[in-house]
């Protein structure tokens, strides 16, 4: 790991600007405060919602986002502190406490979604007359979306009650479990960051060390990942089960504002072209290595001839804002509020989360970003990513708390288009073809990284729910099934070892947020078209892009993408986005 006199002093985020202390009369007072308004408004409501007036439901709307806020605020808080230290057993205890009293409060707020759904169509078309209600149009349809799926008031209000000893408590122990892991190497203790920076490492040995200190550590506690794997894949399909979804997959679709159709043309098209993507691409690279097959450590290898130098923070931060302000001194401007701002924690750190993400926190505040910055070039490109992430939450704040949240589908936009700029930049700066080739190569694998391996993450995941509903999956069935999809994936170049088993382990996504995943390859895929637009030079696409941003969560993405010509419904629009990785690697191929 490079020292602090490579890096430069890494900046680290302080969290007042949300609340001063844990254990100060300002946070104390939002939750009695809180708790108080939050009782106030069910007693005042509950079992009247449907005959409110078009004004009365706004007014009442405003009032439950005034209280959401608040609370949003709050467990903002509880878990950027948790983030920064999970191995802390008083910061997890902090954090449960936060999540369970305000798990409390919002329960007596959720009769008010649930009478929502309840309300007539013809009813709330009449009552959307009321220009005050019109403004809540776009999260009452996000709202009303569930109606379908929704239970009586009574299991909504059990469920919702468990959840802080039943979802949050599994992925809170498998949270603690990755933080507090340390991994040998050469007489040290590596955190998972840490010991991960390994395999893209220069030296194929340290690679192989890495791999194997990993495999062992993980493969030491496959057991406790399985159990969690397996307990929570049962409860999704308990709950799938009673709210009778038609796949797993279908309520993250749905709260993704995107249909079954749509994500189900991308990972068929994504799958499709594994062999011209990443089982061409690994080739070539097995020929670079003047071997005929990789072995799976060297997936990220740094090129031959790549200099591997460390790039300190100072010229990463650069690097990110000067390519964006080339692309718009808007974006720019917001995206140094974070630098110029203590909204960014950037060490990487014994217990800390590993790698990286941008937080909204609530529009009453602003995001803050974590990292696990280590001076590679991969790390100047997730800055690029997590800047992107908080310039969009900024830009969508004006839109309120409950209308401010971008489906994940759009969201990974701003990430991958803000890294898209990045990478064109550099790219110009280089004038030396071995310099090019080194760059064009990391972003080839970057978006591989991004799309292939986002969508056998999704296959992963797929499988395993589907496998779960037969019983549940011991260790070995589900290394099976991480290999059947990592050998499909990635394709003939590479050699995969046993050791190789446990790595589907240490995935987050799959414990936090079931089915995350393709919104990355979405992302990727609907970027790479975007840009097509933005280098055809058309007039006016800086703005209409920032428009897009500031939308927020008011607009799906049909109406988004419109301004730009694209459709993300058409099945041949994942097929564009894919024929850039593939142009890509034609040049690579070329460069030989």
């Amino acid at each position: 790991m490079p020292d602090a006199s490579t890096l430069g002093p890494l900046p680290q985020w302080d969290l007042a600007d949300l609340y001063p202390s844990p254990d100060g009369p300002e946070l104390a007072g939002d939750l009695e405060r809180s708790a108080d308004k939050a009782k106030s408004f069910r007693a005042s409501l509950e079992g009247k919602v449907a005959g409110l007036s078009g004004a009365d439901l706004a007014a009442a709307i405003a009032e439950y986002e005034a209280i959401e806020e608040v609370l949003g605020r709050i467990m903002s808080y509880a878990h950027l502190r948790y983030a920064g230290d999970m191995s802390d057993p008083e910061i997890g205890k902090f954090y449960q406490s936060m999540q369970e009293k305000v798990n409390a409060i919002s329960t007596e707020l959720l009769f008010f979604t649930l009478e929502i759904n309840r309300i007539a169509e013809a009813d709330l078309a009449a009552k959307m007359d009321d220009p005050a209600l019109a403004h809540y149009a776009p999260w009452l349809r996000e709202v009303r979306a569930f109606r379908d799926h929704q239970l009586s008031d009574e299991l909504e209000q059990m469920l919702h009650e468990k959840y802080v000893a039943g979802r949050a408590a599994w992925t809170r122990l498998f949270d603690e479990t990755m933080a507090r892991l340390r991994f040998p190497f050469d007489g040290e203790t590596l955190t998972t960051s840490e010991i991960l920076d390994k395999l893209s490492h220069r030296d194929g040995a340290v690679r192989k060390k890495a791999a194997e200190s990993l495999s062992q550590v993980l493969g030491e506690n496959v057991g406790l990942f399985a159990l969690i794997t397996n307990t929570l894949a049962k409860d999704k399909a308990i709950d799938d089960k009673w709210r009778h979804y038609k796949r797993p997959i279908s309520g993250r679709n749905l709260s993704n504002a995107v249909e079954d159709e749509v994500v189900d043309a991308l990972v068929e098209a994504v799958r499709d072209a594994y062999p011209k993507l990443s089982h061409r691409y690994y080739a070539i690279k097995a020929k670079w290595f003047g071997r005929d097959k990789l072995d799976y450590w060297d997936r990220n290898a740094p090129l031959p001839n790549d200099d591997d130098a460390s790039i300190s923070w100072e010229t990463a931060r650069d690097t990110v804002l000067d390519a964006y302000a080339a692309f718009s001194p808007d974006l720019a401007a917001v995206g140094r509020r974070f630098f110029d701002n203590p909204w960014i924690d950037a060490p990487a750190r014994p217990g800390k989360a590993s790698g990286a993400f941008a937080h909204p926190t609530v529009p009453a505040a602003h995001p803050y970003l974590l990292l696990n910055y280590q001076g590679k070039t991969r790390d100047v490109m997730t800055l690029a990513h997590e800047l992107g992430h908080g310039v969009h939450q900024v830009l969508a704040g004006p839109q309120g708390h409950l209308m401010s949240d971008t489906p994940l589908t759009l969201a990974e936009t701003a990430s991958v288009f803000g890294e898209m700029l990045t990478f064109r930049s550099l790219l110009a700066q280089r004038t030396d073809p071995a310099q090019r080739k080194v760059m064009l190569a990391g972003k080839v694998e970057d978006m591989l990284n991004t799309v292939v391996r986002q969508i056998a993450f999704h296959t992963f995941e797929e499988r395993v729910h589907d496998a779960r509903a037969e019983g549940e999956l011991t260790p070995t069935q589900l290394g099976d099934i991480w290999m059947e999809v990592q050998r499909e994936s990635l394709g003939p170049a590479f050699n995969f070892e046993d050791s190789y088993r446990v790595f589907w382990s240490y995935i987050p996504h799959f414990i936090h947020s079931p089915f995350y995943v393709y919104a990355y390859a979405f992302g990727d895929c609907l970027v790479n078209s975007l840009y097509a637009v933005y280098q055809d030079a058309e007039q006016g696409f800086a703005k209409k892009y920032l428009d897009m941003l500031k939308a927020g969560g008011t607009m799906r993405h049909k109406e988004l993408l419109a301004p730009f010509g694209l459709d993300a419904s058409d099945p041949a629009f994942w097929s564009k986005g894919l024929t850039v990785i593939e142009g890509m690697i034609d040049e690579l191929e070329q460069m030989d």
